[in-house]
């Protein structure tokens, strides 16, 4: 419960780092927050990337597995706009 407790903090946090992430090409969009809490999927996003991204200190599967439980998704399909709301 405590580790769970800190990869939601960790996101939480995270979601204000994200907007500097991506800057360094411009041609790549950086991730886009939504919100305090979620990110809009841009062309070439992955969970596993948008998980890296949110929680650089975290191992990537455990950030997946939550990214999909809080959005309902079975499977790792991510359509471009699509609004994610982050653990």
């Amino acid at each position: 419960m405590l580790f769970g407790l800190g990869v939601v903090t960790a996101l939480g946090l995270a979601a204000f780092a994200v907007p500097a992430l991506g800057d360094s090409d411009p041609a790549v969009p950086a991730l886009e927050l939504a919100g305090r809490s979620s990110v809009v999927v841009h062309s070439g996003d992955t969970l596993w990337s948008i998980a890296e991204a949110v929680a650089p200190d975290t191992d990537p599967r455990v950030v997946v597995d939550a990214i999909q439980e809080a959005n309902g998704l079975s499977g790792a399909g991510l359509v471009p706009g699509q609004v994610l709301v982050l653990p």
